[in-house]
């Protein structure tokens, strides 16, 4: 799978939160589905942990710079929650 095309989707036909605090307070409220986290993010904890609560992270081996520009943006992201995939497979992508 294409990641950065299924993140590329999943940002224009579903519902997703950009950013570490709006991720993890998607992921504490139970609202985020999954959660897309570059090597260079800040929070220790969310680059070595599986999961983030009940809440399944993807490791992006890229930095916050490359996942930005995979999501099709001018700017880094270090952490993103996919609330709603819409019409992308992003969510059966394979945790690492």
């Amino acid at each position: 799978m294409d990641v950065a095309h299924a993140l590329k989707l999943a940002l224009t036909t579903g519902k997703v939160k950009i950013g570490l605090s709006e991720s993890l307070q998607s992921a504490t409220a139970g609202e985020a589905k999954l959660l897309v986290v570059a090597s260079t993010c800040p929070d220790e904890k969310l680059l070595k942990q599986p999961k983030f609560g009940a809440v399944q992270i993807y490791h992006y081996e890229g930095s916050a710079s490359e996942l930005g520009a995979a999501c099709g943006k001018p700017f880094p992201i270090s952490s993103l929650a996919i609330l709603d995939a819409g019409s992308s497979a992003i969510l059966s992508v394979e945790p690492r």
